[in-house]
């Protein structure tokens, strides 16, 4: 009883923890622009500097912490369904062909992935979250259902490199689409306003719903398939509608910014790192985590080089990929340790 309630306040502390780093990063990134830093006194004192801040950056701040969110959930349920710590998100071919979806409609309407028009940003958007979504259902044709875990592993896993090499297939037919896909590949908050802040918002808690209510699903398959259909829950329709959730949190935050690399893996390995809990708290743990990750890398990639910027994408995979890779040390070294 004492460890339950040990950990229950460990992760209380970390989620406490995780909105006070989430409110610093805002007023960060609402600070941070093409320029650098800007103190909190120039900027209340020049009325165009709070417009720019109110209109560009806020919703960028929050839309990263959004698509964050959206990713960090999405992690912890697929590492739980797929009973493997090193599932991602992307892991049913979502990336793949958000990325076909995309490269189809750049063919047609011939403009840049993160145009500002509104009518092309949400035919472009409309197009990726398409064909995340289609990749998915078709994910789960091949593997005839939810039923077995390792068939749909491998149907994903084909899903993705088809259509991976289709979309390559395209840009290469098309070259002038090759600098526009570059973009959308390597990811970007640059573009998203408060509208699509809203829709992820609107998307996030209805996925954060779904899961929490499904989080004895994930439980119960930590023990084993048999061990889950012993306690009588009916595996096969609540993998489907996890399965949903997967889709849905994964192709909204795509749709919005491209693909972004390693904050679905790393969230909920950060977040076992520091508590060990159930999965209904480590969903909500690991989705707060994906949106201080994203919104840290998001201040970041605006700043290191101003006025330039690194696509946000970019860091996130070099500091990802380093922090699995120190974890992956430092679990080798420790069974070494052990065997000796």
């Amino acid at each position: 009883m004492t460890d339950v309630l040990r950990q229950r306040r460990a992760a209380s502390l970390l989620v406490l923890g995780l909105l006070a780093a989430g409110v610093l990063l805002l007023l960060l990134g609402a600070s941070v622009g093409s320029t650098g830093f800007d103190s909190v006194q120039n900027l209340l004192s020049d009325p165009i500097a709070l417009q720019i801040v109110w209109d560009i950056r806020l919703p960028r701040t929050l839309g990263a912490w959004a698509a964050g969110a959206l990713l960090g959930l999405a992690g912890a349920v697929a590492q739980g369904l797929f009973r493997n710590p090193l599932a991602d998100p992307y892991l049913l071919g979502s990336a793949s062909g958000a990325s076909l979806g995309v490269a189809l409609a750049l063919v047609f309407l011939g403009v840049s992935p993160f145009a500002v028009h509104w009518l092309v940003r949400l035919g472009l958007t409309g197009a990726a979250f398409v064909g995340a979504v289609g990749a998915v259902l078709l994910t789960l044709m091949l593997a005839r259902g939810v039923q077995h875990t390792l068939r749909l592993l491998l149907a994903g896993v084909v899903v993705g490199v088809v259509l991976g090499a289709m979309t390559s297939l395209v840009m290469l037919m098309v070259p002038d689409v090759m600098q526009s896909m570059q973009a959308f590949m390597l990811g970007s908050t640059g573009f998203v306003g408060w509208t699509a802040w809203g829709l992820m918002v609107g998307v996030w808690t209805l996925c954060m719903a779904v899961a929490w209510s499904l989080s004895q699903v994930l439980d119960g398959l930590s023990l084993g398939e048999a061990t889950a259909l012993s306690l009588g829950l009916p595996l096969a329709s609540m993998r489907a509608a996890l399965v949903a959730v997967l889709a849905l949190a994964t192709g909204t935050a795509v749709a919005q910014t491209g693909l972004i690399a390693f904050v679905g893996l790393a969230a909920p390995h950060l977040v076992r790192s520091v508590v060990k809990t159930t999965h209904a708290r480590l969903i909500l743990l690991s989705s707060l985590m994906g949106g201080v990750l994203l919104m840290a890398a998001d201040a970041l990639a605006r700043w290191l080089i101003a006025p330039q910027e690194l696509p946000v994408g970019v860091l996130t995979a070099v500091l990802g990929g380093g922090y699995l890779l120190w974890l992956m040390h430092l679990k080798t070294r420790g069974n070494s340790g052990a065997g000796l």
